[in-house]
């Protein structure tokens, strides 16, 4: 791995390092975040890349080849298989989710009921199209946003155990019987939408989604440390996982000697489900740069990410209008929402330095990613806490980030 001379690339090194001072004492030796990894690239080219604090609770430090649980980082992945199956003419972003998933033929809308007495629905005003799932406009919801019965009966159903009953097929039956918040289209809300369109990749290819991954994008972009299940090889490499708890702080959430990651899951989730490197997340993000090729594999056409990469929330409008969500990656001035990504489409309103068109997204676990195709810069984060919007870390890095530019 060669990193390159930061000034060659226009950015000053004494800023980029006041970045890892920031990390080290800010986050690390405060104990706020158990470690620290960041990866900065401009046209492919790393520039920086700095490690703090230990992989492993009493351990070594975290290096180059540390694991990290990407969660929600696996949105994006699961996205560019479905546009990959878009560009083969099997699917269009305008499908009837019904016509791939007959499962969600009659799934109607909230109208009253739930938390023991039965759902009262009514129909939906438009069918739920791919492009609902891309986006998060399609109405459905996850179990964690504790906000409605809806969500509460996906609670009550243990539909999103990865280790529980339901496979990706048994996962969409369960969520058919449960009604949408809203009709499809209407607002915006971070749901199980994802994991939905992994779904629809597996049907669709007539491969399970898993090996999708690692046949179609995974072995073509050489991103060998990325997987669904860590290989008892690699299982040394896996950084532990930590959670906030109230009034007990930080504690340990998966570690990663016996991790959860280490066995295969039943319902393999395209939502959040890939555990990954700084430096095969640096890859993907190289290919989205370069307009859907690295090292001459493509993935996707560069028309189709121009597709991916545009604000289609219904009348260009922001997350801050149309978001229904308690939780998201993305903060809500001035982002719109592309096809699997965030998109910032007012920078001013976002009240942080940045370009028009820049996407990106995180995890759950604090850790986050973002492309900007005007500066031609990418960014890798890597840590292991969860919830990610505990701190204002992301803020804080691509302010930084942006001002270490020369």
């Amino acid at each position: 791995m060669k990193i390159a001379k930061p000034a060659a690339h226009g950015f000053d090194a004494s800023r980029l390092a006041a970045i890892d001072t920031l990390l080290q004492t800010r986050y690390v030796d405060s104990g706020k975040l158990p470690n620290a990894q960041l990866l900065i690239a401009r046209d492919g080219e790393i520039v920086h890349f700095s490690h703090a604090g230990a992989a492993r609770e009493g351990g070594k430090a975290v290096d180059e080849k540390s694991l990290f649980r990407i969660a929600s980082m696996t949105k994006p992945i699961t996205s560019v298989a479905f546009m990959m199956l878009v560009e083969q003419g099997l699917v269009a972003v305008d499908t009837p989710v019904h016509h791939v998933l007959p499962e969600f033929k009659d799934i109607a809308v909230y109208n009253g009921g739930g938390g023991g007495v039965p759902f009262v629905t009514k129909p939906t005003a438009e069918p739920m199209r791919m492009v609902d799932l891309l986006r998060h406009t399609s109405g459905l919801t996850y179990s964690f946003q504790n906000r409605s019965n809806v969500d509460a009966a996906y609670r009550d159903g243990k539909i999103e155990s990865w280790h529980g009953g339901h496979d990706l097929d048994g996962f969409v039956a369960a969520l058919a019987k449960i009604p949408l918040e809203f009709s499809p289209g209407t607002a915006w809300n971070y749901s199980v939408a994802t994991d939905v369109l992994g779904a629809v990749v597996q049907r669709v290819s007539g491969l399970p989604l898993d090996q999708f991954f690692k046949e179609r994008i995974f072995v073509p972009l050489k991103m060998d440390d990325t997987f669904f299940q860590v290989p008892a090889d690699k299982l040394d490499r896996l950084t532990d996982c930590y959670t906030l708890v109230a009034g007990k702080g930080r504690v340990m959430y998966d570690r990663g000697a016996d991790s959860a990651w280490s066995r295969m899951p039943k319902l393999v989730s395209g939502g959040g489900g890939l555990v990954s490197t700084a430096l095969d997340y640096h890859r993907f993000n190289t290919m989205l740069l370069n307009g859907g090729e690295l090292d001459g594999a493509r993935i996707l056409g560069r028309k189709t990410l121009d597709l991916m990469t545009q604000n289609h929330l219904p009348g260009k409008s922001d997350l801050a209008t149309m978001s229904k969500s308690l939780f998201s990656e993305a903060s809500n001035a001035g982002t719109g929402f592309g096809l699997g990504f965030a998109i910032t489409d007012d920078v001013a309103k976002t009240m942080v330095p940045g370009s028009k068109g820049e996407f990106y997204w995180g995890g759950m676990f604090s850790t986050a990613f973002f492309v900007d195709p005007v500066e031609r810069i990418s960014m890798v984060f890597m840590t292991q806490l969860s919830p990610s919007s505990f701190y204002p870390i992301r803020r804080e890095l691509k302010t930084m980030i942006y001002a270490a530019m020369t």
